[in-house]
């Protein structure tokens, strides 16, 4: 049957930024398809929320305090993984941070701070779990459309940052996939509703919604759909590429 190669049976995940927002929509959707998650986030009192969102599904949660800057975190969050389940399949880069700031006013450690979790965090997961995944395994960078666009706001470090996403997304492919079986891809969301566009000024979002040839903005279960194609066997044929969900935002 067609519908069993997006089931995830017997696998494990690794969702980073799983505290909040579109983390937690993945997170569901990942262990609604059979896989059981470990969830990963600074915050990790909010993580126990969506850990009962996976165990409602019938599926097993861990929660690991982790700050994807550190690469002895993002080390530390895979061997809890192993030594739990002894296997990592699917690994989600979804931690993340945006900033909205003019390029001339814009602090230095602030723009670090956003490549050192949009794009050194990712790089420092993904090295972690590419020495335990096994032939077989996917790794999902979200990257987003202002690595391809504008927006109307200033977000030079949130959009560089993104941007490298996309080339590490092409360059761990080329390395990983026809050696080790890794498939790499990137997700790259138009606008969604959550935390991180929550503090958008008013009325933002309805004209970006405007903007986009499906009239609105996607709903995370659209997203999360994507997801599971990339996670799964479904998307099997499929490495280095950036998959673009944003209602037709870029083409508009």
């Amino acid at each position: 049957m067609i519908l069993d190669r997006f089931r995830l049976d017997g696998r494990t995940a690794i969702v980073t930024g799983a505290s909040s927002g579109l983390g937690v929509a993945f997170a569901r959707a990942l262990a609604e398809a059979g896989a059981d998650v470990a969830l990963a986030a600074r915050r990790a009192d909010r993580l126990e929320d969506t850990a009962a969102l996976v165990r409602a599904t019938g599926r097993r949660a861990l929660t690991v305090k982790t700050d994807v800057a550190d690469p002895a975190d993002c080390q530390r969050l895979v061997e809890q993984t192993m030594e739990s389940w002894g296997r990592v399949d699917v690994l989600v880069n979804n931690a993340g941070l945006g900033m909205a700031a003019p390029a001339t006013r814009e602090q230095p450690d602030d723009f670090r701070r956003v490549l050192d979790v949009n794009l050194n965090g990712c790089y420092w997961m993904a090295q972690a779990c590419g020495r335990v995944m096994e032939a077989g395994s996917s790794i999902i960078n979200v990257s987003s459309i202002l690595s391809l666009t504008t927006a109307g706001l200033p977000q030079a470090a949130y959009a560089a940052s993104k941007a490298g996403l996309n080339g590490l997304t092409r360059d761990l492919a080329q390395q990983w996939t026809g050696r080790k079986g890794i498939r790499v891809n990137a997700l790259a969301p138009g606008f969604f509703a959550s935390e991180m566009t929550d503090q958008n000024e008013p009325g933002y979002l309805d004209a970006q919604a405007a903007r986009t040839l499906c009239g609105r903005l996607g709903d995370a279960d659209e997203l999360a759909s994507a997801l599971l194609f990339l996670a799964s066997d479904a998307g099997a044929y499929v490495t280095g590429q950036v998959l673009v969900v944003d209602g037709g935002y870029t083409i508009a």
